[in-house]
């Protein structure tokens, strides 16, 4: 498995994460996760403020979360908590720090790994600070599952499911340049929210780097406040990770399990009344080669990519599609990423690439509007 340059624990010590949000408002809540823990959370003392840069708070914006009531609250193992609401002026695409203290020995067993921005890590509880001097950082997501904002109607939220191409792998840290972070500055001026589900490594139908896509479609996307629309790109990990150093001893994975999969996302969906978009899966020739991971790509891995790409095109299930894998690809050799759009592995595309991908997308046909 790939490192996750996670401590394995922290204690008597803060963690300030920044966050963009996409839509702005008057008043926000933090949802904080111990989804993963085999013990309870205690979290001393929490905060909230506008980003100021780095690990900076803007003045006479910060605020300590309470929950209850209280200030500290004790999560149990798999559950979440969701703070009390605080008054804050958030402007839409506001960097936002969360800053939570640990005042005991607390193992780091839920975390998004893949953050693509810094968090700061500093002794004792600084969770008020103007700044936190430290060199001790991480690029990860601690515990920090979500920041809920107060509209006043209520805006229709996108969501956006998927593996390291939607969590960002190969853009810039620390700039927002995902593919849904530019979605969301299209939509802002509609009033549409836009929310992050990838995982890197993330899977349709099996566990390893997150749970698959069918275990937590419910939780990452139908349970989202107001959820109007998803967009689904995920797929190439259960195609390439067989056979390669990932998972060796994996059979091939055939384009019908994962048809059938889509079914039944898209069947959920329209159960509650949300409107799926499937996303072609993008160009992989190459992929990984230069690194640890061998035999990500084979021929045979791409046929299966090319034919559930037509499926996806072509069946009519999704409400609407986007054609990712045509934005990308190098006329020349369509198996490949165009050289400008490539972060340099031939699996992610680089900040050209992802801006290109949330260029693409018909706004109209997303939130089914003519």
């Amino acid at each position: 498995m790939l490192p996750t340059n996670i401590p394995a624990s922290l204690s008597n010590q803060t963690v300030r994460q920044i966050a963009r949000l996409s839509i702005g408002g008057k008043r926000a809540r933090v949802v904080l996760s111990n989804e993963y823990g085999a013990t309870p959370l205690v979290i001393g003392v929490a905060h909230i403020a506008r980003a100021a840069g780095g690990s900076r708070i803007a003045a006479g914006s910060d605020h300590a979360l309470t929950f209850g009531g209280s200030g500290a609250v004790t999560i149990a193992p798999g559950a979440s908590a969701i703070s009390d609401p605080v008054n804050l002026e958030l402007a839409p695409l506001t960097q936002v720090a969360v800053s939570i203290y640990l005042p005991q020995a607390t193992p780091l067993s839920t975390f998004h790994w893949d953050g693509k921005q810094t968090a700061y890590i500093g002794q004792g509880d600084l969770a008020a600070a103007p700044l936190i001097e430290t060199d001790n950082t991480v690029e990860a997501r601690l515990f920090l599952s979500a920041i809920l904002v107060d509209t006043p109607s209520a805006a229709p939220v996108v969501t956006a499911f998927g593996d390291s191409i939607t969590d960002g792998a190969g853009s810039t840290s620390n700039s927002n340049q995902r593919w849904p972070d530019l979605l969301a500055q299209r939509l802002v001026g509609q009033q549409v929210a836009v929310i992050n589900a990838g995982i890197s490594g993330a899977r349709m139908l099996d566990d390893k780097m997150g749970v698959n896509a069918m275990a937590r479609f419910d939780r990452d996307v139908l349970s989202q406040p107001n959820l109007d629309s998803v967009i689904l790109l995920m797929g190439i990990n259960d195609i390439a990770w067989p056979g390669s150093s990932l998972a060796s001893q994996d059979p091939a994975m055939s384009v019908d399990p994962l048809i059938a999969a889509y079914r039944q996302l898209i069947a959920r969906a329209h159960l509650r009344h949300v409107r799926i978009v499937g996303a072609t899966l993008t160009p992989f020739k190459g992929a990984l080669q230069d690194g640890d991971i061998k035999n990500y790509y084979s021929e045979a891995k791409e046929q299966t990519r090319q034919r559930l790409n037509q499926w996806i095109r072509s069946s009519g299930e999704f409400d609407a599609v986007i054609d990712f894998d045509a934005v990308l690809r190098d006329p020349q050799q369509p198996r490949r990423f165009l050289p400008a759009f490539d972060s340099g592995d031939h699996l992610h595309p680089g900040d050209r690439g992802y801006k290109a991908m949330a260029d693409a997308i018909d706004l109209h046909q997303l939130l089914g509007k003519p």
